[in-house]
């Protein structure tokens, strides 16, 4: 059978199964005993045992086949749900994903599966099962032998954007010798080495274990560093009764075995937009069928829709040449008949708009599974909370997000909230709560994350910030609380004051700050120390087509985003003051700091003389505000976000360009990087 043309439906439809049993799988953990659940898991299972075997994926269709055993085992009563039982049907859940995943890139779905294939059937024979979770110290510790260390995602991402910025990512193995007595002094001298020439990303054993001389005689690091492997080691050595230092490239390591966390990255890539052709029929109380309405819906490729998008881009551009060719001829019938176009284009765009629009669940429901994880791995009770999750952003805006909710719910399990004992001491619950919530607001969504943890020692990163060379001194008593917040986003920041696997909160989180600022979009930061920190997101809708305010600078023509406008003012030039060898001008009882485009832009003199009136637009970043200096404005108009290219990467202040009614190009400003 000639399976090729159906293996797109193939793919949607076992990512849909396979998401039914990641969200029931948990839910179940909750509730042990509800056999109802097991009932829904085993289904999507069977269903995708099934479709595994007839498209010719055998490998698939046999695991899926063990797992079916194994559930049928639980609502038979044969085998009781435990903790251990789940960890090893959730990890068949990530194999699954991964050979799902590797099929629709074109392979063949084959993997090793053999591991969990084993603990499977000792389950499905009655044995107790060992999680990896469970085993994996037993396992570090019994092996005579140097092992490839596992990285999860959020060390993956940051290692990836060490190497993207030119740093060497090092394994480093550090054996102490025989006779050394006090062996947790040696280990905090050769991690106060490490610390002093880079980032500790991870240890084995853990830094708890190692502070509790639960180790033998070596330990392990992953280093991100700016130093040669030669360079290290001699420094390491340094450290007395240090016997051996083993040090290789970590990425050369990895490239035969890549962990499973790596393959799990993959799962950013966002499904396709679905739903299925279904008019089913019900039975009424009478007996007769009646026609099923409301579920007539079609699946379409995303790459059709971007194409369609991309080909009404281009009808706006045109619609405003018409517009602007209306005016000029002053003619009745036309201007008519460009109104009228105008208003159908207008619904057609909320309609093309409204099709790439896609829930943000599609992000949100694959953290539940990875906080458990990583708070089974890390020893702490965390409740997550998800609210909000049927909001709807662009599907290119939700391509994106996912690293950066990766990188902040990681931050507020790993740095926030505190360990249960720690919680206790301080008056809290032991059970941490984290909150992920999404909501529209405007022509924007917020997403926050927020956690009921240590919050932010802003002593700690105002002295971190001097010592980095991050502000002044001069500059600590201007500061905010919310820019002394801010300030853990600075490149490399961290309040670290003691050896650990993230050296700090500010590991990464550059990274989230750039990426939402790429997509046009700002994150903000408010923390009560001993309560809790709150990280608020704050998305466009949609990145093509967006309002903008044009105004002319000399002889050339600018679009600032409304959605970073405040107003705009005509001011004169007496009401310009000087503070600090900068122009500001007081508004509305707020000192403002004046750009002018003219001189950021290095725009080419028109020969006409500055008058007695600025024109002024006012723009905002969170709480921080400026003015752009402008020589008039020219008004309101949606416009096509274009990219620059290839060649003009990079360029400050300008996020894109746009094609204006009469041909000219205009670029976008971005006055998020004039505020800064």
């Amino acid at each position: 059978m000639e399976t090729n043309q159906y293996l797109d439906v193939f793919i949607d439809e076992s990512k849909d199964n396979l998401q039914v049993v990641n969200d029931k799988l948990l839910e179940l953990e909750k509730e042990p005993t509800n056999i109802s659940l097991v009932e829904e898991i085993f289904r999507a299972a069977h269903t995708l045992k099934g479709m595994s075997a007839t498209m010719g994926y055998e490998d698939l269709a046999d695991l899926t086949h063990k797992m079916e055993n194994v559930l049928d085992a639980i609502r038979h009563e044969q085998v009781n749900v435990s903790t251990s039982l789940l960890d090893v049907l959730l990890q068949s859940l990530e194999y699954l994903e991964e050979m799902i995943m590797d099929i629709a890139d074109g392979g063949e779905g084959k993997k090793d599966v053999s591991k969990v294939v084993t603990q499977l059937q000792a389950i499905e024979a009655g044995e107790q099962p060992i999680s990896e979770v469970e085993s994996n110290a037993a396992t570090l510790a019994e092996s005579p032998v140097d092992h490839q260390m596992k990285v999860d995602q959020f060390e993956e991402t940051v290692i990836h954007q060490a190497t993207s910025d030119g740093q060497q990512v090092h394994y480093i193995k550090v054996t102490l010798s025989e006779d050394c007595m006090l062996k947790v002094a040696r280990v905090y001298m050769v991690f106060e080495v490490l610390e002093q020439n880079g980032e500790v990303i991870k240890s084995v054993p853990s830094v708890s274990e190692l502070e509790d001389e639960n180790f033998d005689q070596s330990f392990e690091v992953i280093l991100v560093t700016g130093i040669s492997e030669e360079e290290l080691e001699a420094k390491i050595m340094k450290v007395s009764e240090v016997s051996e230092v083993k040090i290789e490239d970590f990425n050369k390591l990895m490239v035969d075995q890549p962990t499973v966390e790596q393959k799990a990255i993959k799962e950013t890539e966002i499904q396709e937009e679905e739903a299925e052709i279904n008019q089913n029929s019900k039975t009424s109380e009478d007996g007769t069928k009646k026609k099923s309405a409301g579920n007539k819906t079609i699946r379409v490729n995303i790459d059709r829709l971007d194409v369609l998008m991309n080909l009404f881009e281009e009808l706006v551009i045109d619609r405003g040449r018409l517009e602007q060719i209306s005016q000029e001829l002053d003619h009745n019938d036309l201007k008519g008949t460009v109104e009228r176009m105008s208003r159908i284009s207008g619904d057609l765009q909320n309609i093309i708009l409204t099709m790439r629009m896609v829930a943000i669940d599609q992000v949100f429901n694959r953290f539940p599974r990875m906080v458990r994880q990583l708070t089974r791995e890390l020893g702490k009770d965390i409740n997550l909370q998800i609210e909000g999750a049927e909001t709807e952003l662009d599907r290119t805006v939700i391509d994106e997000i996912g690293d950066p909710l990766v990188h902040l719910i990681r931050n507020g399990i790993d740095h926030g909230i505190e360990m249960p004992e720690e919680r206790k001491a301080a008056g809290k619950p032991e059970t941490g709560q984290l909150l992920l919530k999404a909501y529209h607001s405007g022509n924007h969504v917020f997403v926050e994350i927020k956690d009921d943890g240590q919050g932010i020692n802003q002593e700690k990163v105002i002295k971190k910030a001097l010592e980095n060379g991050v502000i002044t001194s001069e500059q600590v008593g201007n500061l905010t609380d919310r820019q002394v917040n801010e300030l853990i986003l600075a490149s490399g920041f961290s309040t670290a004051d003691e050896i650990s696997d993230i050296s700090g909160r500010g590991v990464g989180l550059d990274v989230v700050k750039n990426t939402i600022e790429s997509l046009g979009g700002s994150i903000e930061i408010d923390s009560v120390y001993g309560k809790g920190t709150t990280f608020s997101i704050q998305l466009p809708l949609t990145l093509s087509i967006i309002s903008v305010m044009l105004v002319i600078v000399q002889d050339e023509t600018y679009a600032v985003p409304l959605s970073s406008i405040i107003e705009t003012a005509v001011i004169k030039d007496t009401d310009i003051m000087k503070a600090h060898n900068k122009r500001v001008i007081d508004f509305r009882g707020s000192i403002v700091p004046l750009v002018d485009l003219k001189e950021v832009f290095e725009v080419p003199s028109n020969g006409k003389e500055q008058d007695e009136f600025y024109s002024i637009v006012i723009v905002r970043k969170g709480d921080q505000m400026a003015g752009l200096i402008v020589d008039s404005f020219i008004g309101q108009q949606e416009i096509v976000l274009k990219g620059l290219g290839n060649y003009l990467t990079d360029i400050f202040a300008i996020s894109g360009a746009t094609i204006l009614g009469d041909g000219e190009v205009a670029l976008i400003v971005d006055s998020n990087a004039l505020i800064k």
